[in-house]
């Protein structure tokens, strides 16, 4: 579980997040949406620890993270793997280098180790027998497969997910959102997905945090949203076409 307490953020004195709370549950997807321009990266930012809060505080179960000394929050991120929005390969390395590379830098793992773990986890996206390819070899569906084995090489407890369909058609992003469910509740561990894509959030929403103008403005689960009441939230949601219909068919 992460659980976060009054998180604001500012730059150049534009303020992007006021005063958010919430808590990130174990063994299911946690959705961040909201337009573009919310505050969604940024506070998955301040969350993973990439720029600091300028108030509030960020526990990891029981461990405070905001202020926590050097060692704690090392300590921390071991258990975090982060799915990028573009996939982030490194293009000079193959697959089975890129998904090993977080236990070159986190660990004293032997290497016979390493390459038992990286083809555990390429066979359980659906990637065995890719070791040896390169990123420009690949689809970019494949390539997000690829992050999502590399986020979870080093038993993470923690995933995060920026926009991990960006870029997508819809049926590879299924296969994709299919994938983060599965894993967050075989591994049971705390996934936390920033997205705006409505399918996604249907799919997947176990629970979803809406932000708009950098508040949070609706929390609840992809049950709920039919009938919330929240005018932005209602904007947000059926302005897809789909959206429209779906709740047209429901009157």
């Amino acid at each position: 579980m992460i659980r976060i307490e009054g998180i604001s953020k500012s730059f150049q004195g534009k303020s992007i997040l006021k005063n958010i709370d919430g808590v990130f549950e174990q063994g299911k997807p946690n959705l961040i949406i909201g337009a573009s321009g919310t505050g969604k990266s940024v506070l998955l930012k301040c969350i993973v620890g990439l720029i600091p809060p300028d108030e509030g505080r960020v526990y990891y179960g029981e461990k405070e993270f905001t202020q926590a000394n050097r060692d704690t929050k090392t300590e921390i991120r071991r258990e975090i793997g982060m799915l990028f929005q573009g996939g982030a390969l490194f293009d000079s390395k193959t697959v089975e280098e890129n998904v090993m590379f977080p236990l070159d830098v986190l660990t004293n793992m032997p290497m016979p180790e390493k390459i038992d773990r990286v083809n555990f986890c390429l066979e359980r996206v659906g990637l065995e027998g890719q070791n040896h390819k390169m990123p420009s070899e690949i689809s970019g569906g494949m390539q997000k497969r690829v992050g999502i084995a590399r986020a979870i090489v080093n038993n993470s407890h923690f995933l995060f997910c920026d926009e991990p369909n960006s870029g997508l058609d819809p049926q590879t992003a299924i296969v994709i959102d299919d994938l983060i469910m599965e894993i967050t509740e075989e591994y049971n561990i705390t996934t936390l997905v920033v997205t705006h894509d409505m399918n996604s959030v249907l799919g997947i929403g176990e629970r979803i945090m809406f932000l708009y103008e950098g508040i949070k403005c609706w929390e609840g689960t992809k049950d709920d949203i039919m009938g919330t009441g929240v005018k932005e939230f209602d904007d947000f949601v059926f302005a897809n076409k789909v959206m429209q219909k779906l709740r047209n068919n429901l009157k």
